[in-house]
């Protein structure tokens, strides 16, 4: 059920890897006429809050389509819970709670009757659907909006309503297709914190979006997509670990001395003077001891030296780069 208190963000991360498969693709292609979606997409997201990054277009929606079954693919194959996407899916729906793109609902409906039909199409009866729709929509944050037709929130308000119509009926998984899509920054913040919670309490859940940060601050694992191809998976942690031996350093003294020892040992390095951060990179070969070295000519004390890390961001436009030019 839906927890009612609010979870810290800051929760502990499981391990995306452990557990049994939850979503699997093999080698799926779709194509609408020349165009293709879908290129040989393969993947394996085990339990845990995952990411499906990548710039428009790159087909992360059309993989969401096809693991619901609203897409058929061409070729290839795959499972979501155990349920072939090839089979009959209804009972799949009943597990899933899917947050599209776009806007999908009935024009001039109230909030609370559009979310109590969707409770209805995954697999609710009309009083529980009623009483869940109630229930969720004050989760969401929506509780003074529900006898407002859907037509009249603002945007931001509209997506807590689809996440309202995705939670309705409990789901096992949630495929988000850009949750936090024209959201303000309040309003983004608040979307976020709903998601880490729902993971918190178990919920395993698909995030496709191109929002870097968004995947960064809710997602286990992450699947980098571009021109209709999976370009890597891993963990968060490990697209965003330490390859290019970065430092963070800080020290108590006169920087100029500090930066002009730094350079006649080949560190180069970024300076962030809104953090009073140096971020140093080693020379290949070179040891960590060198800074302390540097530190000790210069005459500045080192009052921090940690290795540092990548943003998700780095680590995707690296990856962005390996994809092919041309795409047929």
């Amino acid at each position: 059920m839906i927890p009612t208190e609010t979870i810290s963000p800051g929760h502990p991360r499981t391990d995306p890897t452990s557990g049994p498969p939850i979503i699997t693709a093999e080698d799926l292609r779709v194509a609408f006429g020349r165009y293709v979606a879908l290129d040989g997409v393969t993947l394996k997201f085990g339990p845990g809050a995952h990411g499906l990054l990548g710039p428009n277009g790159a087909g992360k929606s059309t993989l969401v389509k096809v693991l619901l079954g609203l897409v058929r693919p061409d070729s290839g194959s795959g499972d979501v819970l155990g349920h072939s996407i090839h089979g009959r899916q209804t009972d799949l729906r009943h597990r899933v709670g899917y947050m599209p793109e776009r806007d999908a609902h009935v024009p001039g409906m109230l909030v609370i009757d559009y979310v109590s039909m969707m409770g209805r199409l995954s697999g609710l009866a009309k009083r529980p659907a009623e009483a869940r729709a109630h229930e969720v929509l004050t989760y969401v944050g929506l509780s003074g909006e529900r006898y407002r037709t859907v037509d009249s929130l603002s945007a931001g308000n509209r997506q807590r309503a689809k996440l309202a119509t995705a939670l309705v009926h409990d789901p096992d998984l949630l495929l988000l297709d850009e949750p936090t899509n024209g959201m303000d920054p309040v309003g983004r913040r608040e979307m976020l914190r709903l998601i880490v919670e729902l993971r918190r309490v178990g919920i395993s859940m698909l995030v496709s979006t191109h929002l870097l940060p968004d995947v960064q601050e809710v997602c286990d694992g992450v699947a980098i997509m571009a021109k209709g191809r999976v370009l890597r998976t891993g963990s968060v942690a490990s697209l965003t670990a330490n390859i290019d031996r970065n430092w963070k350093l800080q020290i108590v003294g006169d920087l100029g001395p500090f930066l002009a020892a730094l350079g006649a040992r080949g560190v180069k390095v970024a300076h962030d003077e809104t953090q009073g951060s140096l971020t140093a990179q080693l020379p290949e070969h070179a040891e960590p001891r060198l800074f302390i070295e540097a530190a000790a000519s210069a005459g500045v004390g080192l009052k921090e030296m940690r290795l540092g890390t990548r943003t998700l961001e780095e680590a995707f436009f690296e990856v962005i780069g390996e994809a092919p030019h041309a795409h047929s």
